[in-house]
C-alpha cells in the first residue's frame, strides 16, 4: 500500500473531522484468537464456501488469505507502511493545533456542543447497539426472568441507542436501566420514545441529564454503592484527561463492590484519529470534531492503569497520578483491543479501526 493509496483510503470515508464516526458491530470478544492448525487450514481451503452470514471476530486474515476477498477482517495488524504514514499525519496534526481561543471555547462548555450534536442529529443517527450483549454477557443474564434485583447505570446515554435493545430484552420484573446524559436534548430524545413511556411507568427505565466529570456528584435518584452495572459505551473519549479522576470518583461511587463497568471506547491510531485535518488537535491523542464535540485515543496500558491503579515505571499517560483518592478501585477481568481492517473491494483500499473493551470490577 503505497502513500497515495493511503491517502485514498482516507478519501474513501466521510470526514470524520465532520462527522462522529460510530463504531460497526464489534468482533465476538477482544482475545487475540488461537494460531490455525495445518488440519484446519487445509479443511476450510478445500471445502465448500461458507454461506452463513458472517459473524464479526472470526474472520482471520492469513498470510496467504486475499485481503481483498472480504470487506472485513477481524485481529489485524496495522503494517508497517501505515504506522509510518499515522506517524506523519500526527506529528502534521501536533504542528498545527487548535488555537488557544478555540481550545477555551471548546473545553469550556463540552455539553453545550453535544446538545447542539443531538438537537441536530437525533433517535435515527446511529444504528441499536444489538451487539452489546454478546459482547457483555452479563447483560443478558441481567435481564433474564430469574436474575433477581439488577440496578444498571448508562453514563452518556446518547439517543438510546443502548439502553433501548436493553429494555427490549428484559424480562426482569425487578430489572432497572438509568440513562444519562449531559446534553439535554439527547435524554429529551429518549424520554420522548414510546418504548420508554412503557417501561418508565413499569419502573424499569429511567433518564436523566448528568454530568459525569462534575466531582463528587451522582445522577438523579442513584445513591451511593447501589449499582451492579456502569455502561461506558464511547463516553471516556469524550472527556479531556484533567476530568478522568473526577469521573472515575464518581463511578466508585455509584457502584457496589464487586460492580462492573461495561466500557468500549476509541483506540489509539483507530482510523478516525488518523484522518484528523490541521487545526483540530487539542492535546495528545486529543482532538476537536468539526461539530465541536471532542474526541480521545486511548491504548491498553493506559486503561488498564486508570482503573487498577498500578502504575508502570516510568509511564507519562495519565496526568495527576499522585492524586489522592484517584485512579484504581477496581480489578481488571478483561481489556483488550478489537483491531479491524475494513476494505474498500473495489478501489483496493485498506482501512484500519482500533476500539478498546473492556470490564472492570469495583473493589
Amino acid at each position: 500500500m503505497t502513500g497515495s493509496t493511503v491517502l485514498a483510503a482516507q478519501d474513501a470515508l466521510p470526514d470524520v473531522a465532520q462527522l462522529k464516526i460510530e463504531p460497526e458491530t464489534p468482533s465476538s470478544g477482544v482475545e487475540t484468537p488461537r494460531e490455525e492448525t495445518e488440519e484446519e487450514r487445509a479443511f476450510r481451503l478445500s471445502g465448500p464456501k461458507n454461506t452463513e452470514p458472517f459473524s464479526f471476530g472470526s474472520r482471520v486474515l492469513l498470510p496467504t488469505d486475499d485481503p481483498f476477498a472480504h470487506n472485513a477482517w477481524d485481529h489485524v495488524e496495522i503494517d508497517d507502511e501505515y504506522k509510518e504514514f499515522t506517524l506523519t499525519q500526527i506529528e502534521k496534526q501536533r504542528a498545527n493545533p487548535v488555537s488557544d481561543f478555540d481550545k477555551g471555547r471548546f473545553n469550556g462548555n463540552p455539553a453545550k456542543w453535544w446538545d447542539i450534536f443531538y438537537k441536530n442529529n437525533r433517535e435515527n443517527f446511529f444504528k441499536d447497539r444489538k451487539w452489546l450483549q454478546q459482547e457483555f454477557p452479563i447483560l443478558s443474564e441481567a435481564t433474564k426472568a430469574d436474575y433477581g434485583p439488577a440496578l444498571v447505570v448508562e453514563l452518556g446515554c446518547g439517543a438510546g441507542n443502548t439502553l433501548f435493545p436493553v429494555v427490549k430484552q428484559n424480562e426482569n420484573k425487578d430489572f432497572v436501566i438509568h440513562g444519562c446524559d449531559f446534553a439535554t436534548n439527547a435524554v429529551n430524545v429518549v424520554k420522548a420514545q414510546e418504548l420508554y413511556g412503557e417501561h418508565n411507568i413499569n419502573g424499569n427505565v429511567f433518564a436523566s441529564v448528568y454530568d459525569l466529570s462534575q466531582p463528587d456528584t451522582l445522577p438523579d435518584d442513584i445513591q451511593p454503592g447501589t449499582v451492579d452495572i456502569v455502561i461506558m459505551v464511547f463516553v471516556f473519549s469524550a472527556l479531556a484527561p484533567n476530568q478522568w479522576i473526577s469521573a472515575l470518583r464518581n463511578i466508585r461511587s455509584m457502584l457496589k463492590p464487586g460492580g462492573k463497568v461495561l466500557f468500549r471506547d476509541y483506540g489509539r491510531g483507530d482510523l478516525a484519529q488518523v484522518r484528523f485535518k490541521t487545526g483540530r488537535y487539542l492535546d495528545e491523542n486529543f482532538y476537536i470534531r468539526g461539530d465541536g464535540t471532542r474526541v480521545y485515543f486511548f491504548e491498553e496500558d493506559q486503561l488498564r492503569e486508570m482503573f487498577s491503579g498500578e502504575f508502570t515505571e516510568g509511564s507519562d499517560e495519565l496526568p495527576e497520578k499522585g492524586t489522592e483518592d484517584g485512579y484504581g478501585g477496581f480489578s481488571v477481568e478483561s481489556l483488550g483491543t478489537d483491531k479491524r481492517m475494513l476494505v474498500n473491494r473495489h478501489r483496493k483500499l485498506k482501512m484500519y479501526r482500533r476500539w478498546m473493551q473492556a470490564v472492570f470490577v469495583k473493589l
